[in-house]
């Protein structure tokens, strides 16, 4: 089988797949600021197009790029004391969210996610008076949630950018959340590895064909992230948060 043929299995025109590149490249723009977001942009409009179950894992391969791409230039700045207390709970996460992923109808997680998430997002954005940082023990279930949400979601850096940015300075909690999703995305794409997911080519080909789109957004988030002081990124990742709460929901009831 050619790789005509193999794109073929693919039922996109052009229109569709001008569409799923500029979707992949405003997800980027968002993953280049702040160091997560792909599935919550991306993810309402792929899904026009393909199931979750492949969206998840596509979005895996990109974003395994993309975060070793943002990781190299500022891996000086990781906090590794954060980096180690957060990777195995994240990496339980991820373990239990792909089996939960492949064997389990996860329309009920998905809505308390959206709520969740939604709540936390409105309260950060218009309570003022709040805790500035989190305690050490506030690891464990936000890397393992995000774990888990990162695996059967695409969308749990949200977890870790709420959890890091209380505690570290902005150059650090960027670089320590790009470490950490290339970990997570490792571990993530190695589990759908073991599953079998990445056995269709067409699969494999199709984030190919995205390579492009996927770095001309990541290079662009990087250059709008240099602009951004501490406050205005903090805030910018509370709004994304949100609305990643609303595209959830919105996936929730249109299914």
């Amino acid at each position: 089988m050619n790789l005509i043929e193999l794109l073929q299995q693919w039922p996109f025109g052009a229109t569709d797949w001008l569409i799923i590149a500029l979707a992949i490249s405003l997800a980027y723009i968002v993953f280049g600021i702040a160091g997560f977001g792909t599935a919550l942009v991306a993810g309402p409009i792929l899904i026009l197009f393909m199931p979750l179950s492949k969206i998840v894992p596509l979005l895996v391969l990109l974003d395994f790029v993309a975060a070793f791409g943002n990781l190299l230039p500022s891996r000086r700045d990781v906090a590794r004391p954060e980096l180690l207390r957060l990777l195995p709970c994240m990496a339980l996460g991820c373990t239990l969210g792909v089996i939960f992923l492949l064997n389990l109808k996860s329309d009920l997680l998905l809505l308390l996610m959206g709520l969740f998430i939604s709540a936390y997002a409105m309260y950060s954005l218009w309570v003022k008076v709040r805790p500035t940082q989190l305690a050490a023990g506030w690891a464990i279930p936000m890397g393992t949630v995000g774990g888990l949400f990162g695996a059967l979601f695409g969308s749990g850096g949200f977890l870790y950018a709420i959890y890091l940015n209380s505690r570290l300075p902005k150059d650090a909690a960027r670089a320590t959340q790009s470490a950490l999703i290339s970990c997570s995305t490792l571990v993530r794409l190695s589990l759908f590895l073991i599953a079998g997911v990445y056995a269709e080519l067409p699969l494999l080909l199709l984030a190919l064909c995205l390579l492009p789109a996927m770095a001309l957004g990541s290079w662009i988030g990087l250059r709008l992230a240099l602009k951004l002081s501490r406050e205005a990124f903090v805030r910018l990742v509370t709004w994304l948060v949100l609305a990643s709460g609303i595209a959830l929901l919105t996936r929730y009831f249109s299914t």
